[in-house]
Protein backbone atom coordinates (compact mmCIF):
# COMPACT_ATOMS: atom_id res chain seq x y z
CA UNK A 1 0.00 0.00 0.00
CA UNK A 2 1.38 3.41 -1.00
CA UNK A 3 0.46 5.51 2.01
CA UNK A 4 3.65 7.52 2.67
CA UNK A 5 3.78 11.27 1.92
CA UNK A 6 7.23 12.83 1.39
CA UNK A 7 7.48 16.63 1.62
CA UNK A 8 10.80 17.66 0.04
CA UNK A 9 11.99 20.85 1.69
CA UNK A 10 9.70 19.87 4.54
CA UNK A 11 11.51 21.93 7.18
CA UNK A 12 11.50 25.12 5.07
CA UNK A 13 8.91 27.89 5.45
CA UNK A 14 6.21 26.56 3.13
CA UNK A 15 7.26 22.95 3.74
CA UNK A 16 6.64 23.25 7.50
CA UNK A 17 3.09 24.39 6.82
CA UNK A 18 2.49 21.49 4.41
CA UNK A 19 3.92 18.97 6.88
CA UNK A 20 1.92 20.21 9.85
CA UNK A 21 -1.38 20.28 7.96
CA UNK A 22 -0.92 16.87 6.36
CA UNK A 23 0.58 15.44 9.56
CA UNK A 24 -2.53 16.32 11.55
CA UNK A 25 -4.67 14.66 8.88
CA UNK A 26 -2.43 11.61 8.37
CA UNK A 27 -0.23 11.29 11.49
CA UNK A 28 2.85 9.10 11.14
CA UNK A 29 2.64 8.94 7.35
CA UNK A 30 4.26 12.30 6.52
CA UNK A 31 8.04 12.72 6.17
CA UNK A 32 9.83 16.08 6.25
CA UNK A 33 12.69 15.50 3.80
CA UNK A 34 15.80 17.51 3.07
CA UNK A 35 19.59 17.39 2.88
CA UNK A 36 20.01 18.00 6.63
CA UNK A 37 18.78 15.13 8.77
CA UNK A 38 19.42 17.24 11.88
CA UNK A 39 17.10 20.01 10.69
CA UNK A 40 14.46 17.50 9.60
CA UNK A 41 14.64 15.76 12.98
CA UNK A 42 14.47 19.05 14.92
CA UNK A 43 11.33 20.07 13.05
CA UNK A 44 9.73 16.62 13.26
CA UNK A 45 10.24 16.58 17.05
CA UNK A 46 8.00 19.65 17.32
CA UNK A 47 5.03 17.82 15.76
CA UNK A 48 4.48 15.20 18.52
CA UNK A 49 5.10 12.35 16.11
CA UNK A 50 2.74 13.56 13.37
CA UNK A 51 5.73 14.12 11.05
CA UNK A 52 8.86 11.98 10.69
CA UNK A 53 12.35 13.07 9.50
CA UNK A 54 14.00 11.91 6.29
CA UNK A 55 17.36 12.76 4.71
CA UNK A 56 17.10 13.23 0.96
CA UNK A 57 19.02 15.15 -1.71
CA UNK A 58 17.07 15.57 -4.94
CA UNK A 59 19.92 17.19 -6.88
CA UNK A 60 20.65 13.82 -8.51
CA UNK A 61 17.01 13.22 -9.23
CA UNK A 62 17.21 10.06 -11.32
CA UNK A 63 18.88 8.07 -8.53
CA UNK A 64 17.05 9.39 -5.45
CA UNK A 65 15.58 6.56 -3.42
CA UNK A 66 12.09 7.15 -2.04
CA UNK A 67 10.92 5.24 1.05
CA UNK A 68 9.10 2.03 0.23
CA UNK A 69 5.38 2.71 0.11
CA UNK A 70 5.67 6.33 -1.02
CA UNK A 71 2.48 7.38 -2.77
CA UNK A 72 2.84 11.15 -2.87
CA UNK A 73 5.63 13.73 -3.06
CA UNK A 74 5.13 17.44 -2.35
CA UNK A 75 8.05 19.47 -3.72
CA UNK A 76 8.79 22.67 -1.78
CA UNK A 77 12.22 23.33 -3.29
CA UNK A 78 13.23 24.98 -6.56
CA UNK A 79 14.72 22.63 -9.15
CA UNK A 80 16.39 22.97 -12.54
CA UNK A 81 16.39 19.29 -13.51
CA UNK A 82 13.16 17.38 -14.21
CA UNK A 83 14.64 13.91 -13.65
CA UNK A 84 13.25 13.57 -10.11
CA UNK A 85 9.74 14.44 -11.31
CA UNK A 86 10.10 11.94 -14.16
CA UNK A 87 11.20 9.30 -11.65
CA UNK A 88 8.09 9.88 -9.53
CA UNK A 89 5.80 9.56 -12.55
CA UNK A 90 7.54 6.36 -13.67
CA UNK A 91 7.07 4.84 -10.20
CA UNK A 92 3.40 5.80 -10.06
CA UNK A 93 3.98 8.34 -7.27
CA UNK A 94 1.71 11.40 -7.27
CA UNK A 95 3.55 14.73 -7.36
CA UNK A 96 2.71 18.32 -6.28
CA UNK A 97 5.05 21.26 -7.00
CA UNK A 98 4.97 24.83 -5.61
CA UNK A 99 7.62 26.18 -8.01
CA UNK A 100 7.03 29.60 -9.59
CA UNK A 101 9.61 29.11 -12.36
CA UNK A 102 7.85 29.21 -15.73
CA UNK A 103 10.74 27.54 -17.54
CA UNK A 104 10.89 24.60 -15.15
CA UNK A 105 7.11 24.12 -15.15
CA UNK A 106 7.07 24.12 -18.96
CA UNK A 107 9.67 21.34 -19.01
CA UNK A 108 7.74 19.29 -16.44
CA UNK A 109 4.56 19.78 -18.45
CA UNK A 110 6.18 17.97 -21.38
CA UNK A 111 6.55 14.85 -19.22
CA UNK A 112 2.80 14.34 -19.52
CA UNK A 113 2.90 13.44 -23.22
CA UNK A 114 0.93 10.64 -24.80
CA UNK A 115 2.32 7.26 -25.81
CA UNK A 116 4.79 4.91 -24.20
CA UNK A 117 6.06 7.50 -21.74
CA UNK A 118 2.59 8.34 -20.41
CA UNK A 119 2.78 8.93 -16.63
CA UNK A 120 1.38 6.31 -14.25
CA UNK A 121 0.43 8.94 -11.68
CA UNK A 122 -0.75 12.55 -11.42
CA UNK A 123 1.45 15.64 -11.19
CA UNK A 124 -0.10 19.00 -10.25
CA UNK A 125 1.84 22.18 -11.04
CA UNK A 126 1.19 25.87 -10.28
CA UNK A 127 0.34 25.20 -6.65
CA UNK A 128 0.60 28.13 -4.23
CA UNK A 129 -0.42 31.78 -4.19
CA UNK A 130 1.02 32.85 -7.57
CA UNK A 131 0.93 30.66 -9.52
CA UNK A 132 -1.86 28.70 -7.87
CA UNK A 133 -4.70 30.73 -6.41
CA UNK A 134 -4.17 33.26 -9.20
CA UNK A 135 -4.84 30.50 -11.77
CA UNK A 136 -8.04 29.55 -9.97
CA UNK A 137 -9.17 33.19 -9.78
CA UNK A 138 -8.78 33.56 -13.54
CA UNK A 139 -10.73 30.32 -14.05
CA UNK A 140 -13.46 31.80 -11.85
CA UNK A 141 -13.52 34.80 -14.21
CA UNK A 142 -13.94 32.51 -17.21
CA UNK A 143 -16.79 30.68 -15.49
CA UNK A 144 -18.54 33.95 -14.56
CA UNK A 145 -18.52 35.60 -18.00
CA UNK A 146 -19.89 34.46 -21.33
CA UNK A 147 -16.67 35.58 -23.03
CA UNK A 148 -13.30 36.71 -21.63
CA UNK A 149 -11.21 38.97 -23.85
CA UNK A 150 -8.39 39.65 -21.41
CA UNK A 151 -7.33 38.88 -17.85
CA UNK A 152 -5.05 40.92 -15.59
CA UNK A 153 -3.56 39.33 -12.48
CA UNK A 154 -2.40 41.54 -9.62
CA UNK A 155 -0.36 40.44 -6.64
CA UNK A 156 0.42 42.44 -3.50
CA UNK A 157 3.01 41.15 -1.03
CA UNK A 158 3.68 42.50 2.45
CA UNK A 159 7.24 43.60 3.22
CA UNK A 160 6.61 42.87 6.88
CA UNK A 161 6.33 39.18 6.04
CA UNK A 162 9.24 36.79 6.48
CA UNK A 163 10.00 35.70 2.94
CA UNK A 164 12.18 32.63 2.36
CA UNK A 165 15.64 32.99 0.83
CA UNK A 166 14.71 31.00 -2.28
CA UNK A 167 11.77 33.32 -2.97
CA UNK A 168 13.92 36.42 -2.47
CA UNK A 169 16.63 35.04 -4.75
CA UNK A 170 14.04 34.28 -7.44
CA UNK A 171 12.75 37.85 -7.24
CA UNK A 172 16.29 39.28 -7.41
CA UNK A 173 17.19 37.11 -10.41
CA UNK A 174 14.11 38.28 -12.31
CA UNK A 175 14.27 42.04 -11.70
CA UNK A 176 16.00 42.46 -15.08
CA UNK A 177 14.01 39.77 -16.89
CA UNK A 178 12.65 40.14 -20.40
CA UNK A 179 9.90 37.69 -21.23
CA UNK A 180 7.24 36.98 -23.82
CA UNK A 181 3.57 37.24 -22.90
CA UNK A 182 0.35 36.53 -24.78
CA UNK A 183 -1.50 39.60 -26.06
CA UNK A 184 -4.36 39.47 -28.55
CA UNK A 185 -3.49 35.86 -29.28
CA UNK A 186 0.09 36.68 -30.28
CA UNK A 187 3.38 37.05 -28.46
CA UNK A 188 4.87 40.32 -27.27
CA UNK A 189 7.87 41.18 -25.11
CA UNK A 190 7.54 42.54 -21.57
CA UNK A 191 10.11 43.71 -19.01
CA UNK A 192 10.08 43.20 -15.26
CA UNK A 193 8.99 46.18 -13.16
CA UNK A 194 7.81 48.17 -16.16
CA UNK A 195 4.41 48.89 -17.77
CA UNK A 196 2.71 49.83 -14.49
CA UNK A 197 -1.04 49.59 -14.06
CA UNK A 198 -3.19 50.86 -11.19
CA UNK A 199 -5.69 48.71 -9.33
CA UNK A 200 -7.57 48.54 -6.04
CA UNK A 201 -7.05 45.62 -3.67
CA UNK A 202 -9.78 44.52 -1.21
CA UNK A 203 -9.12 45.68 2.33
CA UNK A 204 -6.30 47.96 1.17
CA UNK A 205 -6.75 51.71 1.18
CA UNK A 206 -6.37 53.51 -2.14
CA UNK A 207 -5.30 52.35 -5.58
CA UNK A 208 -1.85 50.86 -6.11
CA UNK A 209 0.51 50.83 -9.05
CA UNK A 210 1.61 47.29 -9.94
CA UNK A 211 4.31 46.28 -12.43
CA UNK A 212 4.95 43.38 -14.78
CA UNK A 213 6.76 40.35 -13.41
CA UNK A 214 7.39 36.87 -14.90
CA UNK A 215 5.11 34.78 -12.68
CA UNK A 216 4.31 31.48 -14.36
CA UNK A 217 0.51 31.84 -14.33
CA UNK A 218 0.44 34.26 -17.29
CA UNK A 219 2.36 31.76 -19.44
CA UNK A 220 0.14 28.71 -18.87
CA UNK A 221 -3.33 30.28 -18.68
CA UNK A 222 -3.64 31.23 -22.38
CA UNK A 223 -3.29 27.52 -23.19
CA UNK A 224 -5.29 25.98 -20.36
CA UNK A 225 -8.18 28.49 -20.40
CA UNK A 226 -7.97 29.83 -23.96
CA UNK A 227 -7.57 33.54 -23.06
CA UNK A 228 -6.02 35.76 -25.75
CA UNK A 229 -4.43 38.32 -23.39
CA UNK A 230 -3.04 37.60 -19.91
CA UNK A 231 -0.67 39.63 -17.73
CA UNK A 232 0.64 39.43 -14.15
CA UNK A 233 1.78 42.45 -12.13
CA UNK A 234 3.21 42.83 -8.64
CA UNK A 235 3.45 45.52 -5.98
CA UNK A 236 4.18 45.69 -2.25
CA UNK A 237 2.06 46.92 0.64
CA UNK A 238 4.49 49.82 0.99
CA UNK A 239 3.87 52.36 -1.78
CA UNK A 240 7.30 53.86 -1.12
CA UNK A 241 9.07 50.53 -1.62
CA UNK A 242 7.19 49.84 -4.86
CA UNK A 243 8.04 53.31 -6.21
CA UNK A 244 11.67 52.90 -5.15
CA UNK A 245 12.04 49.59 -6.98
CA UNK A 246 10.39 51.05 -10.09
CA UNK A 247 12.84 53.99 -9.95
CA UNK A 248 15.77 51.59 -9.56
CA UNK A 249 14.60 49.69 -12.62
CA UNK A 250 14.24 52.85 -14.69
CA UNK A 251 17.76 53.95 -13.68
CA UNK A 252 19.22 50.55 -14.55
CA UNK A 253 20.34 49.89 -10.98
CA UNK A 254 19.26 46.25 -11.05
CA UNK A 255 22.12 45.49 -13.42
CA UNK A 256 24.31 45.55 -10.32
CA UNK A 257 22.60 42.32 -9.21
CA UNK A 258 24.61 40.52 -11.87
CA UNK A 259 27.56 40.87 -9.49
CA UNK A 260 27.45 37.95 -7.04
CA UNK A 261 28.62 40.03 -4.08
CA UNK A 262 25.94 42.67 -4.69
CA UNK A 263 23.28 39.99 -5.16
CA UNK A 264 24.23 38.27 -1.89
CA UNK A 265 24.16 41.57 -0.02
CA UNK A 266 20.78 42.50 -1.50
CA UNK A 267 19.27 39.10 -0.58
CA UNK A 268 20.57 39.35 3.00
CA UNK A 269 19.20 42.88 3.34
CA UNK A 270 15.77 41.84 2.06
CA UNK A 271 15.73 38.85 4.42
CA UNK A 272 16.14 41.20 7.39
CA UNK A 273 13.77 43.87 6.08
CA UNK A 274 10.51 44.32 8.01
CA UNK A 275 8.82 47.30 6.39
CA UNK A 276 5.06 46.99 6.40
CA UNK A 277 2.63 44.16 7.12
CA UNK A 278 2.49 40.44 6.35
CA UNK A 279 -0.60 40.80 4.15
CA UNK A 280 -0.79 39.14 0.75
CA UNK A 281 -3.50 39.69 -1.84
CA UNK A 282 -4.09 38.10 -5.23
CA UNK A 283 -6.64 39.52 -7.63
CA UNK A 284 -7.88 38.67 -11.12
CA UNK A 285 -9.67 41.23 -13.28
CA UNK A 286 -11.23 40.08 -16.55
CA UNK A 287 -12.76 42.12 -19.37
CA UNK A 288 -15.45 40.39 -21.36
CA UNK A 289 -19.16 40.13 -22.05
CA UNK A 290 -22.21 38.82 -20.23
CA UNK A 291 -25.60 38.57 -21.92
CA UNK A 292 -24.18 40.57 -24.82
CA UNK A 293 -23.03 43.50 -22.66
CA UNK A 294 -19.42 44.48 -21.91
CA UNK A 295 -18.56 43.86 -18.26
CA UNK A 296 -15.55 43.51 -15.98
CA UNK A 297 -15.53 40.72 -13.42
CA UNK A 298 -13.06 40.78 -10.53
CA UNK A 299 -12.32 38.28 -7.77
CA UNK A 300 -9.63 38.15 -5.13
CA UNK A 301 -8.23 36.36 -2.12
CA UNK A 302 -6.61 38.05 0.87
CA UNK A 303 -4.54 36.41 3.59
CA UNK A 304 -1.49 36.76 5.79
CA UNK A 305 2.01 35.34 5.28
CA UNK A 306 2.57 34.28 1.69
CA UNK A 307 4.39 31.08 2.67
CA UNK A 308 1.50 30.04 4.93
CA UNK A 309 -1.02 30.54 2.12
CA UNK A 310 1.21 28.66 -0.34
CA UNK A 311 1.63 25.81 2.14
CA UNK A 312 -2.11 25.61 2.78
CA UNK A 313 -2.87 25.43 -0.96
CA UNK A 314 -0.23 22.72 -1.45
CA UNK A 315 -1.58 20.69 1.48
CA UNK A 316 -5.14 20.95 0.16
CA UNK A 317 -4.11 19.77 -3.32
CA UNK A 318 -1.96 17.00 -1.84
CA UNK A 319 -4.79 15.73 0.33
CA UNK A 320 -7.13 15.54 -2.64
CA UNK A 321 -4.58 13.53 -4.62
CA UNK A 322 -3.95 11.29 -1.63
CA UNK A 323 -7.57 10.39 -0.88
CA UNK A 324 -9.19 10.90 -4.29
CA UNK A 325 -8.88 9.66 -7.84
CA UNK A 326 -7.29 11.90 -10.47
CA UNK A 327 -6.38 11.11 -14.09
CA UNK A 328 -2.72 10.28 -14.73
CA UNK A 329 -0.73 13.03 -16.40
CA UNK A 330 0.77 16.46 -15.73
CA UNK A 331 -1.66 19.29 -15.06
CA UNK A 332 -1.76 22.87 -13.88
CA UNK A 333 -3.97 23.41 -10.85
CA UNK A 334 -6.84 24.99 -12.80
CA UNK A 335 -7.14 21.91 -15.03
CA UNK A 336 -8.07 19.57 -12.17
CA UNK A 337 -9.77 21.70 -9.53
CA UNK A 338 -12.81 23.94 -9.33
CA UNK A 339 -11.99 27.39 -7.91
CA UNK A 340 -14.61 27.59 -5.20
CA UNK A 341 -14.13 23.96 -4.13
CA UNK A 342 -10.47 24.61 -3.30
CA UNK A 343 -10.78 28.24 -2.17
CA UNK A 344 -13.79 27.38 0.01
CA UNK A 345 -11.71 24.82 1.87
CA UNK A 346 -9.14 27.49 2.75
CA UNK A 347 -11.51 29.92 4.46
CA UNK A 348 -9.49 29.81 7.69
CA UNK A 349 -6.49 31.20 5.78
CA UNK A 350 -7.95 33.50 3.14
CA UNK A 351 -10.93 35.75 2.43
CA UNK A 352 -12.60 35.64 -0.98
CA UNK A 353 -14.36 38.56 -2.71
CA UNK A 354 -15.94 38.93 -6.14
CA UNK A 355 -18.00 41.42 -8.13
CA UNK A 356 -19.12 42.62 -11.57
CA UNK A 357 -18.40 46.15 -12.79
CA UNK A 358 -19.06 48.43 -15.74
CA UNK A 359 -15.75 48.44 -17.65
CA UNK A 360 -16.20 52.15 -18.44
Amino acid sequence: MKDIIVVVGGYGQAGCVVCRLLGRRFPGRVYAAGRSLAKAAAFASSTDGDVLPLQMDVRDGSSVGLPEGTGLVVMCLDQDDTSFVARCLELGVHYVDISASAGFLARVRKLGGEGKGRPRSTAVLSVGLAPGLTNLLVKRCVQSLDEVRSADIFLMLGLGDKHGRAAIEWMADNMEARFNVTAQGGRTEANSFEDGKKTAFPGIRGRRMAYRFPFADQFSLPDTLGIRTVSTRICFDSRSATRLLAAFKKAGAFRLLRCRAVRRAAVRTFERLRWGSDVCVAKASAEGTQAGRPVRYECSVRGRQEHAVTGAVAAAVAERLYVGVCPPGVYHIEELFEPMELIGGLEERIEFEEGWYDPN
